[in-house]
């Protein structure tokens, strides 16, 4: 934990609201803000006063956007999007990013995504070259794209578990 750390979280769901609002506190060396945002309309959140009271843009800082792309379909163009988050960051900044994949098992994929989509919930899965994109310009972390359990696995991780069971890929690139 550091408890200098500063965050700015993002969210559009009033339910993620209320338990940022009950949860993210602030305290005398470090500062968290919450913005009831939706990340279409990215240029909201770069521009508003929460984010610049909270963080020095002037140093680098870690972008993470884990669990999100997939609710975005590319007529949304999540890499555009992306990219100008990582525009607006100094050189030296990390983007951490996990995204849904069909490479493992297609149809199991499709599935999942399916039920979101029945239930009015946009979902585009991509594939290992396609979230590549996210990363065009950055230096990838070791040991690059991979699916999150083979990135960097704890001693303690299982060996039993399929990428296909997992089906989401994650990586860390850095601006240089």
């Amino acid at each position: 934990m550091a408890p200098d750390a500063r965050v700015v979280y993002a969210d559009n769901d009033p339910i993620v609201l209320a338990h940022a609002r009950a949860l993210l506190t602030s305290n005398p060396a470090g500062r968290t803000a919450y913005l009831d945002a939706d990340l279409c309309q990215v240029r909201a959140i770069l521009d508003s006063p929460e984010l610049h009271d909270t963080l020095d843009l002037s140093r680098p800082v870690a972008v993470s956007v884990n669990a999100i792309p997939h609710f975005f379909p590319d007529d949304d163009d999540p890499f555009t999007i992306i990219r100008t988050i990582l525009d607006a960051v100094p050189i030296g900044s990390y983007l951490s990013l996990t995204h849904t994949t069909p490479d493992f098992d297609p149809a199991a994929a499709e599935q999942g995504a399916q039920a979101y989509r029945d239930r009015g919930i946009p979902t585009q899965l991509h594939s290992r070259e396609e979230i590549a994109r996210f990363f065009d310009g950055l230096e990838l972390v070791e040991p690059g794209i991979q699916p999150v359990h083979r990135w960097r696995p704890g001693a303690d991780a299982s060996a039993d578990v399929t990428d296909a069971q997992i089906s989401i890929y994650g990586a860390v690139g850095v601006s240089r």
